[in-house]
């Protein structure tokens, strides 16, 4: 914002040191807020406020309906003000917690995600935006730099500034995440979220916004007649949901708790598929094993009975003994019993375990079924990043977070207890892999 500099104390309280991203809407600056003598974040409105009495007013109103917005994957608002800047504009801000993490934007700028990482963080997007469609706000600006991936999962940026639904059409939003209809000065509307959403899943899937247009110019230049493209390379109902949130008219969108349903749907579905994948590895791999084995009791040599020999002194006669034959029987395997056999082998090599390999042995938990198979794939995809993220990271720290994450999830019911047990017990593994010699 040019009637902003670092250096500038807003409010007489929020010192703006630098900017670190800037936005259709707003710039975000990392701050230090010299009454709780702590960095936050501070978003500065980019629209001119000192003219617009009515602006003023409704983007108050908004920010307070959004700071009573609580939600544990949207940003916390901690403040919400206007001051007169040094230059003798009037800024309005908004004051936020300052998270380590990296804008979804890096992560598409460096190539398309995998189909279920990206459904898995669009459906944790989509259950905040469900929850605000709820209480009749909308977000008006999902995009990717207003999602920020964090070692606790993806956090939406930007609910801050959110509108009521209802409210008269205004220019906020990001080419090229905007609606159709907003270009036709149509009421906000949940249904622009959804579009916002369907926009930022086609760019995971494929590293690109469906449609070229950049600038408002061009958007309003643009004539959309054909269905909306079509990604490739998913599962049907990932990719019939994607363009089906792209659609031109908001009535022909699915409701953010649609979206929900559908990718718990598909991930759920693939979840099952690679379990049975790899229990049918793992049951082949036991019934080659028992094969084998068999082969080698039935391939051992018939005892050689030695020539009689006559002795000089009679022996004790022994009375000829009937040798008991037994058929070889062959056990059940079942793929379960097989998948977690191989778990154990997978995580018991000989010698020490390494780290790699004990990460490895916690993600096979949370992956390969049993005792872990009725768990979200958002929690599953949250607990790995969390713990790679710690451990494969730049800085190692520890379990420590990963174990209260955990316990966390157990109390809010989406741990099994015996999963929660299990991933206890990998826990300790991966710490005492991590203890020098």
């Amino acid at each position: 914002m040019s009637q902003l500099e670092p250096g500038d104390v807003l409010a007489r309280r929020y010192l703006l040191l630098d900017p670190l991203a800037h936005g259709g809407m707003s710039v975000i600056w990392r701050a230090f807020d010299q009454s709780l003598q702590r960095l936050v974040a501070v978003k500065v409105l980019t629209a001119s406020l000192h003219t617009d009495h009515g602006e003023r007013v409704r983007v108050r109103s908004e920010a307070r309906a959004a700071a009573r917005f609580i939600h544990r994957d949207s940003i916390e608002i901690y403040d919400y003000g206007e001051t007169v800047t040094a230059k003798g504009g009037v800024a309005a801000y908004v004051v936020m917690p300052l998270l380590d993490g990296t804008p979804l934007a890096e992560r598409i700028a460096e190539g398309p995600l995998p189909w279920t990482e990206a459904a898995a963080i669009a459906l944790r997007l989509a259950r905040v935006l469900m929850a605000g469609h709820a209480r009749g706000l909308v977000h008006r600006d999902v995009t990717a730099e207003n999602v920020l991936l964090t070692a606790d999962g993806p956090k939406l940026l930007d609910f801050g500034i959110a509108a009521w639904a209802g409210d008269p059409d205004d220019d906020r939003g990001t080419p090229p995440y905007v609606a159709p209809e907003r270009l036709l000065a149509a009421p906000t509307h949940p249904a622009v979220d959804v579009y916002a959403l369907g926009v930022l899943l086609f760019a995971m899937l494929t590293g690109r916004t469906p449609y070229p247009e950049t600038t408002w110019e061009e958007i309003e230049a643009a004539r959309r007649t054909d269905p909306p493209p079509r990604v490739t390379g998913v599962p049907h109902g990932v990719a019939s949901l994607c363009q089906s949130c792209l659609a031109h008219l908001p009535e022909e969108r699915p409701t953010a708790e649609q979206i929900v349903a559908a990718l718990t749907s598909a991930l759920g579905t693939a979840g099952i598929a690679r379990q049975v994948r790899r229990g049918l590895t793992a049951a082949g791999s036991a019934l080659l094993a028992l094969t084998v084995l068999l082969w080698f009791q039935r391939s051992e040599p018939e005892p050689v009975l030695s020539p009689q020999v006559t002795p000089s002194v009679t022996p004790p006669v022994t009375p000829p003994v009937t040798p008991s034959v037994t058929p070889p029987v062959t056990p059940s395997v079942t793929p379960a019993a097989s998948a977690s056999a191989s778990r154990a082998l997978r995580s018991s090599p000989a010698g020490p375990l390494t780290v790699e390999q004990a990460v490895d042995g916690f993600h096979d938990t949370l992956e390969d079924g049993e005792p872990c198979d009725t768990t979200d794939a958002d929690v599953v995809l949250d607990l790995k990043q969390v713990l790679d993220s710690l451990v494969r990271g730049p800085v190692v720290t520890g379990t420590a977070e990963v174990r209260r994450k955990v316990a966390d999830r157990a109390r809010e019911g989406r741990l099994a207890p015996a999963c929660r047990a299990e991933l206890e017990a990998r826990l300790k593994v991966i710490d005492r892999a991590m203890k020098p010699g």
